[in-house]
């Protein structure tokens, strides 16, 4: 929560220089990271499908439990809405336009805004989330930490 986040620029992904596997996405306003990451699965059907989803579950239930002992009870926000909106080309708004770009599409669980006492003066929010950004693709727990609200996008419906 204390780690800088730019107070300018496009989002710019980041990858590991040996692997170049996706180390994070930072831009104005935000940092988008991936936390945990199951393993690949290609030829993983049935059971062992569902214990992969499950194991990412629990990894993630774990994290917010202790999220929500510091900071409270965290509350879920949709990405029903941004995810239509990105199918239809509708432009979406920070932070949701950087999730939407990294076929970040779980739904998020929120804390903030906070306000940490090593933590700049802007508040900031911090979101957790499992995605997967294809179908053998490893199921991943993103952190995102943003200066944006983050907040229920209106339904157009």
């Amino acid at each position: 929560m204390t780690a800088p986040i730019p107070a300018s620029g496009p989002p710019t992904s980041e990858g590991d220089p040996e692997t170049g596997e996706w180390s994070g996405t930072r831009g104005e306003g935000l940092w988008l990271l991936p936390l945990w990451e199951g393993k690949w699965l290609t030829g993983v059907y049935g059971e062992d499908w569902n214990a992969a989803e499950e194991e990412a579950e629990s990894h993630l239930t774990a994290l917010a439990t202790e999220l929500d002992a510091r900071w409270g009870r965290h509350r879920t926000v949709s990405m029903r809405v941004p995810l239509l909106r990105s199918t239809t080309g509708t432009p979406l708004p920070e932070p949701y336009r950087t999730l939407a770009a990294t076929d970040c599409y779980g739904d998020l669980r929120v804390w903030g805004p906070l306000h940490e006492p090593t933590t700049p003066a802007t508040p900031r929010w911090l979101s957790l989330s499992l995605n997967q950004s294809d179908g053998d693709a490893p199921v991943i727990i993103t952190a995102l930490i943003t200066t944006y609200p983050i907040e229920e996008l209106p339904d157009p419906a």
